[in-house]
């Protein structure tokens, strides 16, 4: 069951295709990421990596980085990504929690974990060891329930929680997306996530890996830069605000995407005036699905997008359960409730994750008795089965399809002299879907310039506050407990005018 011999037998059959088409550096075909896989997975042993030992990732995006985490897979290690944007106080988080046997990071790094780099240019120690050794053919046997890597998550409590994903979650789910968006052998991916989330390493190259098709490998996200690869792709995978930019980008139009067959939206909210914006500039509709990282993806808009016997691909949906995915919306007790009601989302199927790293306790919270995750999200489901997503149960804010939990930034913004204390919310942004805002009872000495400065080096940049406001007091109920709707009802609109 190790998921890396699905891809291996893929690989092969690929042989010289082209695997990886990277503009700004060599292109790779199957044979040679196969190569590459197999000297990294040797040296990744030869440096003591054992099965199920974490190998905690902090690296650009490049090919080599693709192959270090096909080498986890081969040797049966728990490929364990974290944000590049991290800084070292965050970085010391997840060492500590993970426990790495290695940690590869783009520098050398001050802590007692083994290090090895590997950076923006595919170079480092790492790819030094990996190019002395010979190829490592065999992949090490796997259990399906057997943990293929570990995704760090949000909370509201600053605490990150790795949640574990197994061979069989990562295999069916890539089976499954293939199938249900039809995957074609002649199917181009045109990638400009990054890959330390699900949404850049599980959804979108699995679909390709599994196939054996090419995939145009941006290292970024940059609208001129996917404008010029859009007419030999066909498939393009993206975040709410990829769409956003590509429609302030005059030529972005039908003709620009004459050979694309699919848009994917996922990752936060797709706003549904950028829905209708993108139809009518394009012809096309966006397909929207909904996943998270303890699920990896639960369900899809329908492949074709307006056959009303598949139900058409709506604004505002995230469509219908994924085959073997059970959804459903529940009450704060987990009894389902009726087409049309407001619930919380709850599913079941091969895609649900074994749990939280060394949290039983929390694993057991989020699970019912008949086997159902619960989210965390709210939503409603139709009498078709078509799900919509209302808002969170927890006040985790994503901006740009990055999470951000506003309980770290608070912690950090209440030790600024000058703060008695604050609130951090997300509010609506035309970009990144959500945007950071600070609301604090400060002095006047406290502004945005300051905060910027002080926030700086302590969290990455998606987390810092992009408005801050002052305010005599924060509202709150007969507990004492900030009323973070209230807030983010005042301030709704509080970017509004930047998108006017």
């Amino acid at each position: 069951m190790n998921i890396y011999q699905r891809f291996d037998a893929a690989f092969r059959t690929a042989g010289d295709a082209p695997a990886l088409i990277c503009p700004d550096r060599e292109d790779w075909s199957y044979r040679q990421l196969r190569d590459a896989v197999g000297r990294m997975a040797a040296a990744l042993t030869n440096l003591g990596v054992s099965p199920d030992e974490r190998v905690l990732v902090q690296v650009e995006k490049t090919p080599q980085a693709v192959a270090l985490y096909l080498a986890c897979l081969q040797i049966g290690a728990v490929y364990t990504p974290i944000n590049t944007a991290y800084t070292a106080p965050e970085v010391a988080y997840f060492l500590n929690d993970a426990e790495p046997a290695l940690f590869v990071a783009n520098a050398p790094f001050a802590t007692a974990v083994r290090t090895e780099t590997l950076d923006a240019n595919g170079g480092g120690s790492l790819a030094a060891l990996a190019a002395q050794e010979s190829t490592l053919d065999e992949a090490a046997p796997r259990a399906a329930a057997d943990t293929a890597a570990i995704i760090y998550t949000s909370g509201t409590t600053g605490r990150s929680k790795g949640a574990m994903l197994s061979h069989a979650n990562l295999a069916s789910n890539a089976a499954t997306l293939c199938a249900c968006w039809g995957w074609r052998n002649d199917d181009v991916l045109l990638h400009a996530l990054p890959i330390f989330h699900v949404h850049g390493l599980f959804v979108a190259l699995h679909c390709a890996f599994l196939s054996g098709t090419p995939t145009i490998f941006l290292p970024r996200f940059n609208a001129a830069a996917v404008l010029r690869e859009l007419p030999r792709s066909t498939v393009l995978m993206g975040v709410p605000t990829f769409y956003t930019r590509l429609l302030n980008d005059s030529a972005f139009n039908a003709e620009a995407c004459r050979n694309m067959r699919l848009f994917i939206s996922g990752s936060a909210p797709l706003a549904e005036q950028t829905f209708a914006a993108f139809e009518r500039r394009t012809g096309m509709r966006i397909l929207e699905r909904y996943g998270m990282s303890e699920t990896l993806m639960n369900t899809s808009n329908p492949l074709d997008p307006l056959d009303p016997l598949d139900g058409a691909r709506l604004a505002g949906s995230v469509g219908f359960a994924l085959p073997g995915v059970a959804v459903r919306i529940a009450d704060a007790a987990g009894r389902p409730l009726p087409a049309g009601a407001v619930g919380g989302i709850e599913v079941r199927g091969p895609n649900v994750f074994k749990g939280y790293w060394r949290m039983p306790e929390k694993t057991r919270e989020e699970f019912r008795a008949d086997g159902f995750f619960a989210t965390g999200d709210m939503g409603s489901m139709d009498e078709e089965g078509r799900i919509r997503i209302v808002g969170r149960a927890k006040d985790l804010v994503i901006s740009g399809g990055c999470n951000v939990y506003p309980k770290e930034v608070e912690t950090l913004l209440d030790t600024l002299p000058g703060v008695q204390e604050s609130a951090v919310i997300g509010v609506p942004h035309a970009d990144f879907g959500e945007a950071v805002v600070a609301i604090m009872v400060a002095d006047q000495t406290v502004d945005k310039a300051r905060v910027d400065a002080f926030l700086k080096d302590k969290l990455a940049r998606h987390k810092q506050p992009k408005r801050v406001i002052r305010v005599a007091e924060l509202p709150r109920n007969a507990l004492g407990k900030v009323r973070k709707n209230i807030l983010r009802d005042t301030y709704s609109d509080v970017f509004a005018s930047d998108s006017a």
